[in-house]
């Protein structure tokens, strides 16, 4: 769909790779594929403490999110025993 946006092939790696020398020159690659490696070790441990806080952490009740849910809850079971309470009164034979 998009020809210019495919991923670089061989020669494109190989020109890649050149600019990359003359920019930090040969000396400092090796400096640069360490520092590269040390923080993605840090980021892959970083992540997996996050998931491992996640997995460990209580789940919050919807009292604890929103503490305006108790008296929501509490005035829709007052209106459904008021609605309980007209049914019951409706479906009573006529004494």
């Amino acid at each position: 769909m998009f020809p210019l946006l495919d991923m670089p092939g061989g020669w494109e790696w190989l020109i890649i790779l050149v600019i990359v020398i003359l920019i930090f020159g040969a000396a400092k690659l090796p400096d640069l594929a360490r520092g590269t490696g040390q923080a993605l070790r840090i980021f892959k441990a970083e992540t997996k403490g996050l998931r491992d806080d996640e997995k460990s952490k209580p789940a919050l009740t919807a009292e604890q999110v929103d503490p305006t849910i108790a008296a929501k809850q509490a005035e829709l079971d007052r209106r459904q025993a008021e609605l309980d309470a007209e049914r019951a009164r409706l479906q009573q034979p006529d004494a």
